[in-house]
């Protein structure tokens, strides 16, 4: 008597089941601060900070959510849409075309350079604040969006240039030199050849850049001094005293506060795994 073997791709393959369960739990574990971050906005104080959590509330209070839009928080939301939004496509720019000039030019002392960018990127934000805060105070951009973004692209444009430039040194010089000898200029080339090929690296500096922008608060809660002008990260700072913090207020607006990043990351999420994989392949 013979017995028929299961088809190929019904096996039951114990390596895949475990890749599974890995995957289910790392999901499960990243999700999870959202999850009780969104909870803990429903619950009410009591429910808080008793010894014996509970993951769902009895009673949700929505009040909390309906007291941030009808406060200042959509002011300073817009705020923080306007600040990340233009430092995400301005970091974009200058790195898209650094990253092309380092990648393709024959530039004295590039590798100097390179550090020189890398090493900005490691100075701690606390140097940054008062050399900055003198700039836009004589410049008369203290203050400003325009002031508050020139101060996150201290942040975000180096990293971006060096990624984009990664991505750069995997696309073959001859694609673009076939174009110029079609007639094409270098910049035609560039713009028509290059430039698509790169697109996943450009998601990934532009979510590096948006989230850097959005989540930024010391350059935030040292220039915007006008409170028409300040961003999320900084009104977050209301819900906490030296006698009182109100956690829920803080977890409700702490949900809002991520909506966008959530949303971002969504748009961009299949060029940015691409991307991030792709820029790690050269340095």
């Amino acid at each position: 008597m013979t017995t028929l073997a299961a088809p190929r791709g019904r096996r039951f393959r114990p390596a895949r089941a475990l890749l599974y369960l890995v995957m289910l739990f790392v999901c499960a574990v990243s999700l999870f601060p959202f999850f009780w971050m969104v909870v803990t906005s429903l619950k009410p104080d009591a429910d808080i900070f008793t010894r014996t959590p509970r993951f769902l509330p009895v009673e949700p209070i929505v009040s909390r959510y309906t007291a941030l839009f009808d406060g200042s928080v959509p002011r300073q939301f817009l705020n923080s849409l306007i600040v990340a939004g233009a430092t995400t496509v301005i970091t974009g720019v200058i790195a898209l075309l650094a990253g092309y000039a380092l990648a393709r030019f024959h530039i004295p002392l590039r590798r100097h350079l390179l550090i020189v960018i890398l090493s900005i990127q490691m100075l701690p934000q606390t140097v940054l604040v008062i050399p900055l805060f003198v700039a836009l105070r004589t410049t008369g951009l203290l203050g400003t969006y325009q002031g508050l973004v020139l101060s996150h692209l201290a942040l975000t444009v180096g990293l971006a240039t060096y990624m984009l430039r990664s991505f750069y040194l995997d696309i073959p010089e001859e694609l673009e030199e076939a174009a110029m000898v079609d007639g094409a200029s270098r910049f035609t080339a560039a713009r028509l050849v290059v430039f698509p090929l790169v697109w996943p690296g450009l998601a990934a500096s532009s979510i590096y850049g948006f989230i850097t922008s959005w989540n930024e608060l010391m350059f935030s809660a040292t220039y915007m001094q006008q409170s028409e002008r300040e961003t999320l990260p900084v009104a977050l700072q209301q819900y906490f005293s030296s006698y009182y913090s109100d956690w829920g207020g803080v977890m409700a607006a702490s949900v809002i506060f991520t909506v966008p990043v959530v949303i971002f990351f969504l748009l961009v999420q299949k060029r940015l795994m691409r991307g991030m994989v792709a820029g790690a392949v050269k340095g």
